[in-house]
């Protein structure tokens, strides 16, 4: 299987993280985001949303979006079980994962897209220009710091963002702090030591280096 990839977009860095806790080797092919790759016609002709990731099985279908990507990852090598085995463990990753993806990661593309001038016209992934809106970059900012505020209080509740168990949902979470720290959006873990102390424990993981 070949994963098309650029290694700083996070979402292609969530497949990647996701592989490699399952040990599945992919092929990777890098996809150049720096230079507009994506929209280049030979990709965009293989993945008509222009972006990435994108998974291409060995008879050439191919998967794109990080966690259907993941979902079929999970459907191909159930252990260890990152989506959960019971439907309430299944129902809590979920949700977890949901809250962090809307209410995380969004805020943080949201404010960086909005906010960095490399993304002129280019607020949002895909195919279609659509011009940057700069208060949305400030409510990136505060959404993203209730979100790490939010984040403390479940630690403090939980050693793993959706029960007992890692999953999915640490995943998303830890790129999405880690993405939020390069892209320097404030200090992410000041003032919120569980979150810290998690988000450590969380990147000494040997795949979150893949």
């Amino acid at each position: 299987m070949k994963l098309y990839h650029f290694g700083r977009a996070p979402n292609a860095r969530r497949a990647r993280v996701f592989s490699a806790e399952k040990a599945i080797d992919l092929e990777l092919i890098e996809v150049d985001l720096g230079s507009r790759a994506q929209l280049n016609p030979d990709y965009a002709h293989k993945n008509v949303m222009a972006e990435v990731p994108a998974l291409e099985l060995d008879d050439g279908t191919l998967v794109t979006e990080s966690n259907a990507i993941c979902r079929y990852l999970e459907g191909i090598q159930p252990e260890p079980a990152l989506f959960g085995t019971t439907p309430l463990e299944q129902a809590q990753i979920a949700m977890w994962d949901r809250r962090v993806e809307l209410h995380g990661f969004l805020a943080v593309t949201e404010g960086f897209r909005n906010g960095n001038a490399f993304f002129k016209d280019r607020a949002l992934t895909g195919p279609i220009d659509y011009p940057q809106i700069p208060q949305l970059a400030e409510r990136g900012r505060k959404r993203f710091a209730a979100f790490l505020d939010l984040l403390e209080t479940r630690l403090g509740e939980s050693d793993y963002l959706a029960g007992p168990t890692f999953s999915i949902a640490d995943i998303t979470a830890a790129i999405t702090c880690d993405f939020a720290r390069v892209i320097k959006m404030g200090p992410p873990f000041e003032g919120h030591p569980k979150l810290q102390a998690w988000f450590e424990r969380i990147m000494s993981r040997p795949s979150m280096s893949a």
